[in-house]
């Protein structure tokens, strides 16, 4: 079997630091494409241009590492390389590694994992990481833990292909406590409406507020990482609510 193929992209940008941490860690596993966006698109969401034109623009990281830099969003960063943007078609997508947490409904905002979940609806496996910090600099822990994950999907005949949410404390190789197994927790928003007025009186408005919390639930992502530990959230796509459909069906609706 050749060499494999893996995606690389994030939310962050390409300037971003944890791409090219991750992007290091890598590149020993296969033949890595760098596709990231020219700037940050936090909280993006599952966002894909379809009124204007897309561009890749030829780029490097900090270390000198060839990249491409999209006009788009993350998700568009995969589906240009999906779509034939590149020559391969990936064996893996990898995004991140993420500055801050993407827990509990953090998934709904975020462009890390959906850039990772527009993977899995084409059929290839893909892992989100991102680091439990909006100031640390210190990828490397997420970036050989992300590495030695892809590894073991390369190496595994799965059935189906799995979306990995992955957080990692913002610690040293010897204080992380392990790895937990975990779903998604509950998320504490904090969001703030600041409304202001421009020099012509008009009013414009931020959302502003701080940092999100959560809930430290045991079995949870939040609870793994209060607990100096690695979640790792296995995704679905099915965003079906089974007991509201069982609601539903009491209500015994009728045209």
């Amino acid at each position: 079997m050749g060499r494999h193929t893996i995606l690389v992209t994030n939310d962050d940008g390409i300037a971003a630091p944890g791409l090219r941490v991750l992007a290091s860690a890598l590149s020993d596993l296969g033949d890595l494409v760098i596709i990231a966006p020219e700037h940050n698109w936090s909280a993006s969401g599952h966002s894909k241009t379809m009124h204007k034109p897309l561009r890749l623009t030829p780029a490097h990281l900090a270390d000198g590492r060839p990249a491409m830099a999209a006009s788009g969003s993350p998700s568009d960063c995969v589906a240009l390389a999906l779509l034939g943007a590149i020559e391969e078609r990936p064996s893996l997508v990898i995004s991140g590694i993420n500055q801050g947490a993407n827990v509990g409904s953090d998934l709904t905002y975020s462009g890390t994992v959906s850039a990772a979940m527009e993977a899995v609806i084409a059929g290839i496996g893909a892992i989100a990481v991102s680091l439990d910090s909006y100031d640390s600099q210190e990828f490397s822990p997420a970036a050989v833990f992300a590495a030695q994950l892809a590894r073991r999907m390369l190496s595994e005949r799965l059935a189906r292909p799995l979306l990995l949410n992955v957080n990692v404390p913002a610690l040293s190789d010897e204080e992380i406590r392990g790895v937990q197994i975990t779903r998604l927790g509950k998320r504490v928003y904090q969001d703030e409406l600041v409304h202001r007025a421009d020099p012509r009186g008009r009013s414009y408005y931020w959302i502003g507020g701080d940092p999100p919390e959560g809930i430290p639930e045991k079995g949870t992502d939040i609870g793994a990482l209060s607990e100096g530990q690695i979640s790792i959230t296995p995704v679905t796509l099915d965003l079906t609510d089974k007991e509201g459909m069982d609601t539903l069906r009491g209500w015994n609706l009728r045209f």
